[in-house]
């Protein structure tokens, strides 16, 4: 059965001075502001979202939602599991380019020893809908037991 997920974007304007917004079916993201700025200049996010960010969003949501079912094929349930992703963007010829992600993951699992704890993490970056669309740019991992 396929799924089909919306997000809608529109943009007014120059690439430099213009501006849009973006929206998801879900509503959570409602006409969410994205420009230049926001994209390139004010990494705080209070000025709205940009590519990358929400890029990292979905993979950080897809690499724990993945994790929790290798981990519970694997006899373990995590009490948290907490991933921060970062999207890096850099200089690629004449523009700019993803250029990499990392995974930081830090996990309370009960009874599982840091090793098989690092082997699940493994599987599950390997192997989540996000990574696996994703694969084109080196994803790297750091995880951790807390």
């Amino acid at each position: 059965m396929a799924i089909n997920r919306r997000a809608t974007a529109n943009w007014k304007g120059t690439g430099k001075e213009g501006s849009g917004t973006v929206s998801t079916t879900s509503g959570a993201l409602k006409n969410t502001p994205h420009s230049f700025h926001t994209r390139f200049i004010s990494e705080d996010g209070k000025a709205g979202a940009n590519p990358e960010e929400l890029v990292a969003a979905a993979h950080a949501s897809c690499f724990t939602m993945k994790l929790s079912f290798v981990l519970g094929a694997a006899g373990f349930t995590a009490d948290v599991l907490e991933c921060t992703a970062t999207v890096t963007m850099d200089k690629v010829g004449d523009g700019n380019g993803v250029v990499g992600i990392h995974l930081d993951l830090k996990g309370k699992v009960p009874n599982i020893s840091a090793e098989q704890f690092k082997t699940c993490a493994e599987e599950a970056k390997l192997n989540c809908p996000i990574s696996q669309l994703l694969k084109s740019v080196p994803i790297t991992l750091s995880a951790a037991l807390v």
